[in-house]
C-alpha cells in the first residue's frame, strides 16, 4: 500500500477515534506528500515518502531546538509528539554497526583519504543504506571523522 493511502487510512480512523494529535499531523503529512506528488507531476517512489518523512523530521527537531533556546518548553513537548507520530512511519535506522560498515566499504570503493572527498563516501554510504532511514547529519559526521582519522 502506497503511504499516500495509509496515510488517509488511517487519518479517517483517528478522526473518528477522535485523536486530534493523530489527526493532525497525519493531515500535515498527507499534505506534504500531495505537495512533493504535484511537483514531481508523478506519483512519489517510496524512497520519495521517506525523504517527506525526515524532511518534516528535521523540520520538527530545528523547530524544538529554536522553541528551548526561547525558553517555550510546552511548544518543545508539542513538536516531539509530532515527531513520534511521524516516525511511526519511518524505517528502521540503520544500526551503529551496519553505519560503520556501510561508510567503511564506501570509503574502500571510493578511495577517499581526506575530508574534502565527503561527498563521494556520503553518496556511497547512502546507496549502501537504502530503504533506512538515514539521519545526513548522523552520517555526515561519522564520515568526517572516519576521514580526518584514517584507520579509526
Amino acid at each position: 500500500m502506497a503511504l499516500s493511502d495509509q496515510v488517509q487510512k488511517e487519518l479517517m480512523a483517528a478522526m473518528k477515534a477522535r485523536e486530534e494529535l493523530r489527526a493532525g499531523v497525519l493531515r500535515m503529512l498527507k499534505t506534504a506528500l500531495k505537495l512533493k506528488e504535484v511537483e514531481k507531476t508523478r506519483p512519489l517512489e517510496p524512497a520519495e515518502d521517506v525523504q517527506v518523512l525526515q524532511t518534516l523530521v528535521k523540520q520538527r527537531r530545528e523547530s524544538i531546538e529554536q522553541f528551548e533556546k526561547g525558553g517555550r518548553q510546552d511548544l518543545a513537548e508539542q513538536e516531539a509528539r509530532e515527531i513520534a507520530v511521524l516516525e511511526t512511519y519511518l524505517p528502521a535506522a540503520p544500526s551503529d554497526a551496519e553505519l560503520d560498515a556501510a561508510i567503511a566499504a564506501a570509503i574502500a570503493e571510493t578511495n577517499a583519504t581526506s575530508p574534502k572527498q565527503m561527498g563521494g563516501v556520503i553518496k556511497a554510504a547512502r546507496a549502501r543504506l537504502e530503504g533506512k532511514a538515514i539521519d545526513g547529519k548522523l552520517l555526515s559526521d561519522r564520515v568526517r571523522q572516519r576521514l580526518e582519522k584514517p584507520g579509526a
